[in-house]
């Protein structure tokens, strides 16, 4: 099985009381059950994790760069402004794709910038935690290839 960390940003620990109308209303548990049950289908071992700190979050993208482990990373408010973060992920020696659980696009113009993307392998956003799901599939047609 091939290990695959999926981390996300501030505030994304309060999925399913934060904004159940833009963010729904699954929590972060179920979001976690449902990356760790579709990765194991696809022979993935998903280490879902999430965090307030920028610090943490760019040490887990150094972490997984030194062991070239893909990431699918949800970056949240950091998206639009961390050039720390943006820098951590730049380093990437395997896949790291961004994803958003609401489409970034059709929300306040603030949110239309990443900083992230330009440095990521693809960007999936707009499809719920679906968008996870999808980033999990890409992640597992990589490693078959």
């Amino acid at each position: 099985m091939r290990d695959v960390l999926v981390l996300n940003g501030p505030n994304l620990g309060r999925l399913g009381t934060r904004e159940p109308d833009i963010y729904g209303s699954a929590t972060f548990a179920d979001l976690a059950e449902q990356c760790v049950t579709h990765g194991a289908e696809r022979g993935l071992r998903v280490d879902v994790r999430q965090t307030d700190s920028e610090a943490e979050l760019i040490r887990w993208l150094h972490d997984a760069a030194d062991a070239n482990v893909p990431v699918v990373l949800n970056p949240a408010a950091f998206t639009h402004y961390s050039y720390a973060l943006r820098d951590a992920a730049a380093m990437r020696t395997a896949p790291l794709i961004e994803v958003h659980i609401s489409n970034p696009h059709a929300r306040e113009e603030f949110r239309h910038t990443s900083v992230i993307s330009g440095v990521a392998s693809g960007v999936i956003a707009g499809f719920g935690l679906d968008s996870y799901l999808l980033a999990l599939d890409a992640i597992a047609a990589d490693a078959a290839t």
